[in-house]
């Protein structure tokens, strides 16, 4: 799960044919998750671009999809794609690629490709920005003795109360392993051993009475302001933005151990519309769009400028130097608290999502945990 504001490159090559430009009154529509993900893009985004010369006068608006790709391969199908671009997890951008669900977009066409994060520019997809999968937990709920691992998160002795997860197997295996005492490193190398699989689906059994299950991304937050569980997976920007709503500091989160990915911007296949959504993306990625974005909800930026701005930019607490004299004290990033999940000092405590093996797994192992359950 940033900003930009890009000049437009011609000559784009690798499946993009990009000959016709945008006509005025246009509306290029972008699908995204919805809720404060979707407030953020309007503000970072979608606003800033259609005051850009790309836009030629074109409006972008946004629609909620719940990352089903389904709807866009229909409409595929139908010969007339009502979306011009998709918000998509890591995972689903390589199915959807491979599905010929999406344009290919030449790195060449995207002139700040050198300065985002190692595996934002994709075959079929850039990414847009970098989110994680937290331990979140209601701090009146634990007072001084609050949780600080995935190990807690499975001890409902002494941490009582329902435990929330997000529906079906993804990150939750991971969890398992994470809980069970497998550091982050070794993780995957678990996961693609039998042994290691079953531990994980074993781990993740003992915890199948207390879990909520949840689908919506606001949802996880909701259940712990209302009770319904004493700690939840979440998405760490969903948590951010429950805070702002009640104006509280309430829910806290735990970022050791978070699982991080990024979500991606797609450009669906055969959109007449596909000059403007390159622009779009282009924009969207940049390092003005990607630092607006992070500030409206503290999504990882993928744009490295954006990422030292926004934490150049966090009050600094100043210290006496020399003869007494105040000045702002260097701060090593890589150590430094930071509410992002692209911050050097979350990234190196944090196990990167492998879509991967998502990709080659996810539905049998789906298979194999629907067949086990009541």
């Amino acid at each position: 799960m940033r900003h930009a504001f890009v000049k437009h490159a011609l000559g784009v090559s690798c499946g993009l044919a990009l000959a016709v430009s945008p006509a005025l009154g246009q509306t290029l529509t972008v699908a995204n998750f919805g809720g404060a993900n979707a407030k953020a893009q309007q503000l970072a985004f979608y606003a800033p671009f259609e005051a850009t010369p790309n836009a030629k006068g074109a409006k972008v608006q946004g629609v909620e999809y719940t990352g089903d790709l389904a709807q866009v391969g229909a409409m595929i199908q139908r010969g007339k794609p009502e979306w011009d671009v998709v918000e998509v997890e890591s995972a689903d951008l390589a199915n959807g690629c491979a599905a010929g669900h999406f344009e290919r977009i030449d790195r060449t066409s995207v002139p700040h490709a050198s300065m985002l994060l190692p595996g934002t520019v994709q075959d079929c997809g850039l990414g847009a920005f970098v989110w994680s999968t937290v331990l979140a937990f209601d701090s009146q709920r634990f007072g001084k003795d609050a949780p600080r691992s995935w190990a807690d998160f499975w001890d409902t002795k002494r941490f009582p109360g329902k435990r929330g997860m997000r529906k079906g197997l993804r990150y939750n295996l991971e969890i398992a392993l994470l809980a069970d005492g497998v550091h982050r490193r070794d993780v995957y190398a678990q996961l693609n051993s039998e042994a290691g699989l079953a531990r994980a689906l074993k781990k993740l059994e003992q915890l199948k009475p207390h879990i909520v299950w949840w689908e919506s991304g606001a949802k996880g937050p909701q259940n712990l302001l209302d009770g319904t569980v004493g700690m939840t997976t979440a998405f760490n920007g969903r948590v951010a933005a429950a805070n702002a709503a009640t104006q509280s500091s309430r829910l806290s989160i735990v970022w050791m151990d978070a699982i991080y990915e990024m979500d991606y911007w797609a450009i669906v296949r055969g959109t007449p519309r596909q000059a403007m959504a390159l622009d779009f993306i282009r924009f969207a990625t940049s390092e003005a769009a990607q630092l607006a974005f992070s500030q409206a909800i503290p999504y990882g930026p993928t744009h490295m400028g954006a990422i030292l701005r926004y934490e150049e930019n966090r009050p600094r607490s100043a210290e006496p130097v020399g003869g007494g004299s105040t000045h702002t004290p260097l701060v090593d990033l890589s150590m430094a608290p930071s509410d992002l999940p692209s911050a050097p000092s979350n990234l190196r405590r944090s196990l990167a999502f492998d879509a991967s093996f998502w990709r080659t797994h996810g539905a049998s192992v789906e298979r194999r945990w629907a067949v086990s359950a009541p």
